[in-house]
């Protein structure tokens, strides 16, 4: 049976569904690579909100999801953007979060970071921005997690110029008690990070960036980049001091970095790794038995979804990812925190559909078909 799926051009397109999905079980844990899925939250859709409201969440679900990635051996990167930090979830909601994934974690002996930031505050000054960043490290290591420095809106906007990061990140890492990872966000995931360790020049931002790892080593497990730029993660790797990891956040070359060269390789820490978490775990642990021919086999067909989903504006990525959560039956609606499911076009979607059935993501290829069309239905594509 096919179905009819609205494209670009304002037309209608004919897709025939798969049958059978990917089969692909939870296996052993993952040894050659550290990967972290930064998972989303789900909202609760009968939750009576409004825009200005705090974030309703479906505590159920959402640490469900988190246990369906763990059991594939991934570990869960908490309260990072994927779950909508600073656009529908504020600190209060991301401070729960953080407590009830936590805790979860431990009951299932699962890994868990979880993100610390400064979004109780607006802005301010940089004792100011500290403190925030303070109160947040603390809530992280009191859950018993591994820390994850976020960037910070409200540091941009404060600093003068390096030497404020480079004081500000010094401060907080002397306070760590554990080796934290540090995530440096580009602007493509939030406008208002132009400009981040002082400067709109990549080079000059990046021997910033290095100089705050390597004033605290011993307190850097690894470092986070989003800046969708391969040629710069590897340059930043090969000079990062020996221990501190490369965590890759780029979802549109991950395979070529996760897998690595004669050099050296990346981790990951990936938001796409939400709705790809089973295939990426079995992706690894081929690569865990030196067969790196068949892990990019594996996870290198999975790259033209991703960059769809990420495409720009890429912050409404988060958009596509609770679509798929919904289409694979993890959760019951496609609703999310602060109404953004509206943030990509039926098109968009539709694609995603398409691009996901072909890689046979959904555990129940029939229920996502029937989940497609309702969504077709509603936006008036009578099949």
């Amino acid at each position: 049976m096919t179905i009819r799926l609205p494209d670009a051009g304002g037309g209608l397109r004919t897709y025939e569904p798969r049958t059978e999905p990917l089969a692909v079980t939870p296996g052993t844990p993952l040894t050659s690579r550290i990967v972290f899925s930064a998972a989303h939250v789900v909202a609760d859709p009968f939750a009576d909100t409004s825009p200005d409201s705090p974030a309703a969440v479906d505590w159920d679900a959402t640490l469900a999801f988190r246990r369906h990635l763990w059991s594939h051996g991934l570990g869960v990167a908490e309260a990072m953007d994927t779950a909508q930090r600073g656009m529908g979830l504020d600190w209060a909601g991301a401070a729960e979060l953080i407590r009830r994934s936590a805790a979860e974690a431990r009951a299932v002996g699962g890994r868990i970071a979880c993100g610390v930031g400064t979004d109780q505050i607006a802005g301010g000054t940089l004792a100011g921005i500290r403190a925030a960043y303070e109160e947040q490290l603390a809530v992280v290591e009191e859950a018993g997690a591994q820390a994850i420095v976020m960037a910070s809106r409200a540091l941009t906007s404060a600093a003068r110029g390096p030497e404020d990061y480079l004081e500000t990140y010094g401060h907080l890492l002397r306070q760590a008690a554990e080796p934290v990872i540090l995530h440096w966000l580009g602007p493509m995931f939030d406008p208002a990070l132009e400009g981040y360790w002082g400067s709109s020049d990549l080079d000059a931002a990046t021997e910033t960036f290095l100089d705050v790892v390597a004033a605290h080593p011993d307190k850097v497990d690894g470092i986070k980049v989003s800046l969708l730029d391969a040629r710069r993660e590897v340059d930043l790797r090969r000079r990062l001091p020996r221990g501190v990891r490369c965590y890759t956040g780029d979802d549109f070359h991950y395979p070529e970095l996760i897998a690595g060269d004669d050099q050296g390789f990346s981790h990951a820490l990936l938001g796409v790794f939400d709705p790809l978490g089973p295939p990426a775990a079995e992706a690894v642990r081929v690569l865990d038995t030196g067969d790196t021919a068949g892990f990019r086999a594996l996870l290198d067909p999975t790259v033209a979804l991703s960059r769809h989903l990420f495409q720009a504006p890429t912050r409404f990525y988060k958009t596509g990812v609770v679509f798929l959560a919904w289409l694979a039956g993890h959760q019951s609606h496609f609703t999310m925190v602060g109404g953004l499911q509206s943030a990509r076009s039926l098109p968009h979607l539709a694609r995603a559909y398409e691009l996901a059935d072909g890689l046979g993501l959904f555990p129940d290829p029939k229920q996502a078909e029937e989940r497609m069309r309702n969504l077709l239905s509603m936006y008036g594509v009578n099949q």
